[in-house]
């Protein structure tokens, strides 16, 4: 795929309306999204599992934090801004085995809403979910808790375009991408882990990059 878009963008506009109509055929079933990241043939394309995604502005948007916790919470867009902000550059990993390296997100660390929601008893899994209406995904609070686990506010030092899931989404450095909802509404503290979208189809739940869907051999770094 990142050689196709390249090859567009270097043979000039008779090679680009091909190379645009092999990437569309790609993005549509690309679950991530990730076509967007690829070099600018003249189009641009993205996926969702529901077809048209309503549109978040700051004014409508909120992020709502429940479930096992001690102080239920629903975050706007500016509040999420003004809380402290992290920068993560990591390989951006398909678990079709394609790559996007050295892509910068920034965001709220996930640990940092979950320790302001307070943890409650029982609670050993978080699930989310998404605007869209049909995507979620889950976490062990072990891995939720990790640092290079956001909730992301820009993608490529931008704000997250809606195409790319914006304006909030969740981004999981250590595993596969399908693992970074998009479109991001709902962090709920549940009992167990729940499985996600794409889990419900076979995908693994721990998605660990390199360690799981039979991509031993993936790059971790």
């Amino acid at each position: 795929m990142l050689g196709l878009g390249a090859a567009g963008v270097a043979a000039g506009p008779a090679l680009s309306q091909t190379v645009n109509s092999l990437l569309s055929g790609i993005a549509k079933q690309d679950p991530t999204g990730l076509t967007g990241l690829l070099p600018d043939t003249g189009s641009f394309e993205y996926y969702s599992v529901t077809g048209a995604v309503p549109t978040k502005t700051a004014a409508d948007y909120r992020l709502t934090v429940d479930g096992l916790v001690d102080r239920p919470a629903s975050y706007t867009l500016a509040q999420l801004q003004a809380l402290p902000q992290v920068r993560i550059v990591h390989d951006v990993q398909c678990v079709t085995g394609w790559r996007v390296p050295k892509t910068p997100f920034e965001g709220v660390r996930l640990a940092d809403l979950l320790e302001a929601a307070g943890v409650g008893k029982g609670a050993t899994a978080v699930h989310f979910t998404c605007f869209d209406g049909s995507y979620t995904e889950s976490l062990t609070l072990e891995q939720a808790r990790r640092d290079d686990v956001l909730v992301a506010l820009k993608m490529q030092d931008k704000p997250v375009t809606h195409d790319h899931g914006g304006p909030v989404r969740l981004y999981v450095a250590p595993m596969y991408f399908y693992k970074s909802a998009k479109w991001l509404s709902g962090i709920t503290l549940t009992p167990s882990v729940e499985a996600g979208y794409w889990e419900n189809y076979g995908y693994d739940i721990d998605a660990w990059v390199g360690k799981s869907n039979g991509r031993d051999d993936a790059p971790t770094d």
